[in-house]
């Protein structure tokens, strides 16, 4: 009697989980004693994103044991700048649950799923476009954008932007079907079905993993770590401000690319285990 291996997912978030920018990278240690660095991306011909050496490495081991589903908000053409190391992942969920990549292309039946869901259960996204263009200070307020006709986004002056405005809008989105999250500069109207769960539990029936690990910093990976069966949420950004916690989450202390460097020694931990 042939027995089958257990198949451990691992869905985790990129930007400030497992990879960074300078500022977010946290050396607070003498310059001298600070990590050697690896770029993973470059935007406008000058690097953009890095992980230090020793989570390239971990994170080579992990993908080569585990099926590595990078899982970002990030739209595809933003994701596609991102090298990461190690085998190139068979899955990856970009649009924060809108596509699901299968060897880099977007799966068109996922795509029209999702869609049909956000028609269906949310105010439009022209109803929630029109009311941050009318409410929002051009004193703060540095970019509009909509990501893959899925959501939307605004880049901000984070010191002028009053937090009075974000709590506002998140309790008015939330009455339309939509949510607010705000990461560094940027603030987000997501529509409440496109989750990063949804598309991770997918890609998990699809691939026959038994067990799913996931890590990530913002609300918008709460929904994300409360599916997985084990999740980390490292000690910088929206969760660790909010004091969030689940029981099956473990809250890191590590901030910046320590964090990096520790949720990846957990999940080859978890998954030899």
């Amino acid at each position: 009697m042939s027995t089958t291996s257990p198949v451990t997912l691992v869905a985790s978030d990129l930007d400030r989980t497992l990879i960074y920018s300078a500022a977010a990278l946290d050396l607070s240690m003498p310059d001298a004693e600070a990590p050697r660095l690896l770029c993973v991306e470059v935007y406008g011909h000058k690097p953009l994103s890095y992980m230090t050496e020793t989570a390239a490495a971990l994170l080579t081991e992990v993908a080569g044991s585990t099926v590595f589903v990078p899982t970002t908000t990030r739209t595809r053409e933003q994701y596609h700048r991102i090298h990461l190391p190690g085998p190139a992942p068979q899955y990856a969920i970009c649009a924060n649950g809108g596509h699901i990549l299968v060897d880099g292309v977007s799966d068109r039946d996922w795509q029209q799923q999702v869609e049909a869901r956000i028609t269906d259960e949310c105010a439009p996204r022209t109803e929630i476009r029109a009311h941050l263009a009318t409410t929002a200070d051009p004193a703060w307020l540095l970019k509009e954008r909509v990501a893959e006709n899925l959501f939307a986004y605004l880049v901000v002056e984070r010191s002028l932007l009053p937090e009075e405005w974000v709590k506002e809008l998140a309790v008015w989105a939330q009455e339309r079907g939509w949510t607010v999250s705000l990461q560094g500069r940027k603030i987000y109207a997501v529509p409440v079905p496109l989750t990063k769960s949804a598309a991770m539990n997918e890609v998990a029936r699809r691939s026959g993993a038994t067990r799913t690990l996931a890590a990530g910093d913002s609300l918008l990976d709460a929904d994300l770590l409360l599916a997985a069966d084990l999740g980390w949420r490292p000690g910088h950004g929206e969760l660790a401000e909010n004091d969030w916690r689940a029981p099956h989450v473990v809250a890191l202390e590590e901030r910046g690319g320590a964090a990096g460097e520790e949720i990846l020694r957990r999940f080859l931990a978890a998954a030899a285990a």
